[in-house]
């Protein structure tokens, strides 16, 4: 019996169908363009937060979950099938407090640092600059280095860039080298800060912007590279932030930053990401969908300064965020993934 129905309706379906293809027309405009999604929207952000590197990306050679020279196989995979065209390190927070020369060398020789902006904990730099540029190239994807201007020093930074990107007889080229690496990798993007307004120097933008002309002028371009140098931009509707970098750095600088997350405030609860009323779940898409009016509104401020549009807005921090999971450590912003 079941059969005789199931065969009837598939007859009255594929009838059904076979009348409204007589009725259907498939009109082509050839000449009309959609544009073009850049593929840089499909970037990614690794900071060292919870187990993002550590037992994420990285586990080490002498580990005994299945690794690649250190980097966790079944991780560096995915991240091959997805074909991450950018990716953002070592922060986020920890960027303005990570001291480069600490994460090259030998890793057994390496200092160990406290974590103090993630949970305290204690981290052994393992995870460096070799290992991060060296992970780019095993996923094809173009490095995004996040430089330390709230702890860190303009000459810091520039012998960071020269250790990356120099192929000349130079000081930190050929530190680089007597570490096992000959060629200087390609960078192109380079953050001159982060959130400099809050966890990177609570800042004033007045101020910034004139950390960020000096700096920039020592994050020099050697040989064949290119910098894209990135002022550390705006949170969320903090449109004087823009206006001020606008008016005072210009074009000196070749992209902006901007933060965008879905949190009603940084202090106290940001909710459960795991136990809320439907009410709570709507006001989650509402938050989502005003990152458009935001985007265009820092925009307009942008192009007042900047007609011709040379300078790029970067929304290289995003997402939801809710309270830590209980019983999960302290710090790490374990948050499960959900619907919400």
């Amino acid at each position: 019996m079941k059969k005789k129905v199931l065969t009837i309706v598939l007859f009255i379906l594929s009838n059904t169908l076979i009348s409204f293809a007589e009725d259907t027309k498939i009109i082509l405009h050839t000449k009309q363009s959609a544009g073009t999604i850049h593929k840089e929207l499909y970037g990614q952000f690794a900071e060292h937060l919870g187990t993002c590197i550590y037992g994420g990306l990285w586990v080490g050679n002498n580990s005994s979950i299945p690794n690649i020279n250190g980097y966790r196989k079944d991780v560096l995979h995915a991240l091959q099938d997805l074909k991450v065209p950018v990716l953002r390190w070592p922060g986020g927070c920890f960027a303005d407090e990570y001291h480069w020369m600490d994460g090259i060398g030998p890793q057994d020789k390496r200092p160990k640092m406290q974590n103090n902006n993630w949970g305290g904990t204690i981290e052994d730099n393992s995870f460096g600059t070799h290992e991060f540029l060296n992970l780019c190239e095993l996923l094809g994807a173009e490095p995004y280095i996040s430089g330390n201007v709230g702890s860190g020093t303009v000459e810091e930074l520039a012998k960071w860039v020269e250790y990356m990107t120099s192929d000349g007889d130079t000081p930190m080229a050929n530190l680089r080298r007597k570490n096992g690496r000959q060629k200087a990798w390609k960078v192109k993007y380079l953050g001159v800060g982060n959130e400099s307004w809050g966890c990177g120097g609570n800042m004033r933008p007045e101020y910034y912007s004139d950390l960020f002309r000096r700096y920039s002028v020592y994050c020099r371009n050697y040989d064949t590279n290119r910098l894209y140098k990135i002022a550390s931009g705006a949170s969320d509707y903090d449109y004087n932030w823009t206006k001020v970098l606008m008016d005072n750095v210009g074009n000196r600088m070749d992209g902006l930053s901007l933060h965008y997350y879905t949190v009603k405030g940084w202090s106290g609860s940001k909710g459960s990401a795991t136990k809320f009323l439907n009410d709570e779940y709507y006001w989650t898409i509402g938050k989502c969908l005003e990152i458009e009016d935001v985007i265009k509104k820092h925009c307009s401020i942008m192009d007042k300064r900047d007609p011709q549009k040379r300078i790029g807005l970067l929304v290289d921090e995003w997402g939801t965020w809710w309270d830590e999971e209980p019983g999960t450590i302290r710090g790490h912003l374990y948050q499960q993934n959900t619907m919400r």
